[in-house]
């Protein structure tokens, strides 16, 4: 554990920014057996904080950002309560029509809505791409916001009177595209999470949301209790019989 410890200290501090030292190069450094450093090191890898690869040297992992099931989250304030810095390349903010958009808000398809999507970077690595979609005659004064380093909810909030708090969420398994890839900095077919959220104020829709997340940063978390259970709804795929 003392080796343990030691170690996570020094990758806190960004000592191996290109690879991660292998069990004889620990093992004569720090004076020890190999069998205390791959105690060390299962310890590291189960905690997700060096890979794991047969046959290949360890390095350091990015940390993912956690997100909790059943609940309205803020992608923005996930990445700043892991630590790290939360910024925003916004690609399209605009006033716009998008029919299909327009009906999971229950609304008629030449509604006028307000478009926003954005590369959203975590330590200025691109994490997700996010599209959202809410009612123009609600949210028109968003048009004049720099959405580089703000959350969504929070200018809602602040500039049109909107305090999203329930509704409800559909999360895919995906390989990223071309484009997706591109703008994710990842290899085309690369593994991601693909997030469709309808977000409700006070059961009123104002929110639609399509988000892809690299899957190598993004992880779901869940509670149960002995009391309430876990309940998860699981629907059939669209061409299931």
């Amino acid at each position: 554990m003392q080796l343990r410890d030691d170690l996570v200290g020094r990758i806190e501090a960004g000592e191996f920014p290109d690879a991660f030292p292998g069990e004889h190069s620990l093992a004569a450094e720090y004076e020890v057996s190999r069998q205390t450093v791959r105690m060390a090191l299962r310890s590291l890898r189960e905690s997700g904080l060096v890979s794991a690869e047969r046959g290949r040297n360890s390095k350091v992992l990015a940390p993912r950002i956690e997100q909790p099931l059943g609940g309205l989250y803020s992608l923005f304030s996930s990445v700043q309560a892991a630590g790290m810095t939360q910024r925003s390349r916004v690609l399209t903010l605009m006033r716009t029509e998008h029919p299909p958009a327009a009906a999971q808000l229950g609304l008629p398809g030449s509604e006028p809505l307000i478009r926003l999507s954005r590369v959203r970077l975590a330590d200025e690595v691109p994490l997700a791409l996010d599209h959202v979609w809410l009612p123009a005659r609600v949210a028109a004064p968003l048009l004049e916001v720099d959405f580089s380093h703000t959350a969504l909810y929070t200018e809602l909030a602040q500039r049109c009177g909107v305090h999203p708090s329930d509704g409800q969420e559909e999360i895919d398994a995906v390989a990223l595209g071309v484009e997706e890839a591109a703008l994710l900095h990842r290899p085309t077919g690369s593994p991601a999470f693909e997030i469709r959220r309808l977000g409700c104020d006070r059961g009123r829709p104002i929110e639609w949301r399509e988000t892809v997340v690299r899957a190598d940063r993004f992880r779901l978390r869940t509670e149960f209790t002995p009391q309430e259970g876990y309940r998860l709804r699981v629907d059939r795929p669209v061409d299931a019989p």
